[in-house]
């Protein structure tokens, strides 16, 4: 297991336990979120190799506090994925950092992410991109994740609720996609939406298996696959 990635029983653990989670730690006294942000940057993510001076500074100016239920904002910049409703979580800083930096991220370059969850990797890639689109199931969390954006300057990054299976084909050919929930593999509607030289970056494996963070690249002759850390994410959903 790679050096800052939750192992699976650890995750479901965690999201077992969030009700008295979220109780104790709403009793922690908060610190000042930005030199918490770059204690996070610095110990967190630098220490673990990230070098993008463009990602670290992402990392550093993006309030992940904003992104979390109001009770966990005292531990928005541990070492850990957190929860944040209907049994979605949010990533791991390293994790949000690591996948950022694998994707290449260039100012000139439209983004897809498929599972916004809170808003926070979207946020990420707003600091980077051109332009974000950013696609989740559940309307809760689509409709807070969108607010949320607003909120913070970030008008530049579309939220729509629905089904990321099937890509956002208007907008399409992507950059970049970002895929932050596990399916068992690559949807094809995404490898179709992916443009010339474009590159894609999602945990692959089915739930109860090794997931595997896995970057595919569309190159002039055909796709290239290749796998990196050994992750635990939720799955992938579907409408029924």
């Amino acid at each position: 297991m790679a050096p800052g990635v939750l192992n699976r029983a650890a995750l479901i653990v965690l999201l077992a336990a969030a009700p008295a989670v979220l109780h104790s730690f709403a009793q922690k006294p908060d610190r000042d979120p930005a030199a918490r942000r770059s204690e996070m940057v610095h110990t967190q993510i630098e220490a673990r190799g990230i070098t993008d001076a463009r990602v670290l500074a992402a990392m550093r100016k993006v309030p992940r506090d904003r992104f979390v239920p109001q009770q966990l904002a005292a531990r928005a910049y541990e070492d850990r994925p957190l929860p944040i409703g209907n049994g979605q979580t949010i990533s791991q800083p390293y994790i949000v950092a690591y996948m950022t930096d694998v994707l290449g991220v260039e100012p000139h370059h439209k983004v897809l992410e498929i599972g916004t969850g809170s808003g926070y990797q979207a946020a990420v890639l707003g600091e980077l991109a051109r332009s974000g689109y950013t696609i989740e199931i559940v309307s809760a969390l689509a409709r807070d994740a969108a607010a949320t954006l607003k909120m913070l300057g970030y008008g530049h990054v579309q939220v729509r609720q629905g089904d990321g299976y099937a890509g956002w084909r208007e907008h399409a050919p992507f950059d970049r996609i970002i895929v932050t929930a596990a399916p068992e593999e690559i949807p094809k509607p995404l490898l179709d939406q992916l443009g010339p030289r474009g590159r894609l970056v999602a945990p692959i494996g089915a739930q109860g298996s090794t997931q595997w963070l896995t970057i595919v690249d569309k190159t002039p002759t055909g796709l290239t696959t290749r796998r990196t850390l050994p992750v635990a994410f939720v799955p992938f959903i579907r409408p029924r």
